[in-house]
């Protein structure tokens, strides 16, 4: 059984300074890579949902060789501390 997508972002986040969407989607492909939702954005709404949430804040932002817009965030202590909360060690990142 997999945590849900969201709090599987946060939980990613728990033990990395800096993310960004295409960050989190390439460690999280293994569990979540088949399922529907898996693109980048709804990724992106799981990172600016738990921005919103105070859970994470962006960090930087700018434009990739592509010239795409790249934002990073990393975990706030109420992040870290609902990943404590609500996170069974058994789930946490190796």
């Amino acid at each position: 059984m997999l945590l849900p997508s969201r709090m599987a972002v946060l939980n990613h986040m728990y033990d990395t300074d800096e993310v960004d969407v295409k960050q989190v989607m390439s460690a999280l492909k293994s569990d979540y890579g088949t399922e529907k939702q898996f693109n980048e954005k709804m990724y992106l709404d799981h990172l600016m949902a738990l921005e919103a949430n105070g859970l994470v804040e962006m960090t930087s932002y700018d434009l990739d060789n592509n010239s795409d817009l790249v934002m990073r965030y990393m975990i706030t202590e109420d992040g870290k501390q609902t990943v404590s909360k609500y996170v069974d060690a058994a789930y946490r990142k190796k």
